[in-house]
C-alpha cells in the first residue's frame, strides 16, 4: 500500500505541475504469481491496459486545436 500510495502522489505531483497527463501503471503485488497473472497476455494484462490508454490520451490531446504534446525523456 506504502509503494502504490507514494507513487500515486509522485505522478500526481508530476501531472499538476506540468500539465502533462501521466498514466498510473505501477503493479503493487505480494507474490510472484499476481505479478504473473496482471502481466499474463491472454488474461488481465495490465501492462496493456497503461499503455493503450496512454495512446489514447496522446490522440485525444493530438485532435485538441492548438494542442501540443511534450515528449518525455
Amino acid at each position: 500500500d506504502f509503494v502504490a500510495r507514494e507513487c500515486a502522489r509522485g505522478l500526481m505531483d508530476a501531472g499538476l505541475t506540468t500539465g502533462v497527463p501521466v498514466i498510473f501503471g505501477v503493479l503493487t503485488t505480494e507474490t510472484q504469481a499476481q505479478a504473473e497473472e496482471r502481466a499474463s497476455i491472454t488474461r488481465m494484462n495490465k501492462g496493456r491496459e497503461s499503455m493503450e490508454a496512454a495512446l489514447e490520451m496522446i490522440g485525444l490531446l493530438a485532435a485538441r486545436p492548438r494542442a501540443r504534446v511534450r515528449r518525455v525523456r
